[in-house]
């Protein structure tokens, strides 16, 4: 019997590194997502294909039971397959059954965005697991690839969220957030997938700052969860980034590549790569296609 499960991206639009201390982050969650596929076959094992967005294969492999159990490694040039095993591994601790209990499978996971975009092909996987094997999601990451979990939030929920670790549990809100000008934000893809594994580890090394500034941290988030007016909306996403850029001792993205952009410029998630939003009083995608930046998406195409 086929089983089809479906998760959201995701895109953290404040409180990025902060969130694993506990400030208060506005995540969003993307009409973008991933497809879990699963149906029974044979031979104690699992045939995985992997597909991007645009239909081609970009992982494929079986994936013997015994090394689930196991949780096998192979050489660095099986990268992709290790990260899997592990994955389904720490499952497997959660809820043995799905190996227990059947004889194989053929499992595909359906991307509806490029690979390369950084919305969650992790987190949308994770948690496409989890609802398969009925585990919590949470501790699914919390044991395989770590991270502040906002990403499964919004894997899990169809509108904006609130998100906050408190004594290191999510906290989440769902909130009503439709500014009424979305038509000046946009999402502005940088040409290249960040880490987001070796950034949290190089922020942690700034992390003696960090307390200092949780509190003006929240209060952004309140303002841009609240206000109605787009210079104030603006104007806190511009003061959230000065505020980051101090503790990560980093240039914002805005003063590097768009010092003579008219309009705000705002890091999303691990910096340096994946998506900027802008808030623009006019369509800004000349603008970026002229710097080389030709993926340019209005906010009402990539927010669900």
């Amino acid at each position: 019997m086929k089983k089809e499960f479906y998760s959201n991206g995701k895109l953290l639009i404040t409180g990025e590194y902060v969130v694993l201390d506990g400030a208060k982050s506005l995540a969003l969650p993307t009409k973008f997502g991933q497809n879990l596929i699963i149906e029974e076959a044979q031979n104690d094992l699992i045939h995985w294909t992997s597909f991007d967005a645009d239909g081609s294969i970009w992982f494929e492999d079986t994936i013997p039971f015994s090394s689930i159990i196991r949780k096998e490694r192979f050489d660095d040039a099986k990268n992709i397959k290790n990260t899997l095993i592990e994955i389904l591994s720490e499952a497997y601790k959660l809820n043995s059954d799905f190996i227990t209990k059947s004889r194989g499978y053929t499992i595909k996971t359906e991307l509806t965005f490029p690979k390369f975009w950084g919305l969650g092909t992790s987190s949308t996987l994770i948690n496409n697991i989890s609802q398969w094997l009925q585990i919590d999601a949470f501790t699914l990451l919390r044991n395989s690839f770590g991270g502040s979990g906002y990403d499964i939030a919004c894997a899990q929920n169809n509108s904006a969220i609130l998100y906050q670790l408190i004594n290191e549990k999510p906290k989440i809100e769902n909130i009503v957030f439709k500014p009424n000008f979305t038509e000046n934000i946009y999402f502005v893809y940088l040409n290249k997938k960040q880490n987001s594994k070796l950034a949290i580890a190089s922020y942690y090394n700034k992390q003696p700052k960090v307390f200092k500034i949780i509190e003006k941290i929240n209060a952004f988030t309140n303002t841009i969860i609240k206000t109605e007016s787009v210079k104030e909306f603006a104007e806190a996403l511009k003061k959230h980034e000065i505020e980051m850029s101090l503790v990560l001792e980093l240039q914002t993205v805005q003063e590097i590549l768009f010092h003579d952009f008219i309009g705000v410029v705002k890091s999303l998630g691990a910096w340096g790569g994946d998506f900027v939003m802008v808030v623009s009083k006019e369509n800004p995608t000349e603008y970026f296609n002229e710097k080389g930046f030709e993926i340019v998406i209005p906010y009402c195409e990539m927010i669900l």
